[in-house]
């Protein structure tokens, strides 16, 4: 177990919006912190909120296209998975120089869902981190290899949800 790291996981809705709680309690106590967003697209109103708590909450998304991930074509992909890698360089600057207090890796598990990185790549960004940094990952699907490198795990289900048009 690895102190300071917390997974939200499931496939009810809430898991961005409980790390971004989060992060707003972090900033009222001073910390500072960074979000990185993949597989989500550029349209978002929660995008245009979060960049009003700059400076102590910073929001990246390196990904160029509107459209979520799971919408493009396969050659659309391969352009989005070079700047998700740039991104996942970006993380480990971040944790490199201990930029954040806490930093958010908003559907780290959704990369190892679509194949774009290996659990493997997940473990060694956790290792990289220092022990005071408060790292959260969130996603869909939660591999069990996982479990054993987080202090705290949410699982968010949907148990019921209205009709909304």
């Amino acid at each position: 177990m690895t102190n300071n790291v917390q997974i939200y996981y499931g496939d009810g809705k809430g898991k961005t919006t409980s790390a971004i709680g989060q992060c707003i309690k972090a900033a009222g106590e001073g910390k500072q912190v960074i979000i990185v967003q993949f597989l989500k697209g550029k349209d978002s109103l929660e995008l245009e909120f979060i960049k009003r708590l700059e400076p102590e909450i910073k929001l990246f998304r390196f990904e160029k296209s509107n459209k979520c991930y799971c919408d493009l074509s396969e050659e659309e992909k391969a352009e989005q998975d070079s700047n998700i890698r740039n991104g996942l360089n970006y993380i480990k600057k971040v944790l490199t120089t201990g930029e954040c207090d806490v930093l958010v890796i908003d559907e780290m598990l959704g990369l190892v869902d679509n194949h774009i990185i290996s659990v493997e790549d997940v473990i060694q960004i956790i290792h990289q981190k220092d022990e005071g940094v408060e790292l959260i990952l969130t996603g869909r699907v939660l591999p069990k290899e996982l479990e054993s490198y987080a202090e705290d795990i949410y699982q968010i289900n949907t148990i019921k949800e209205a009709n909304r048009s």
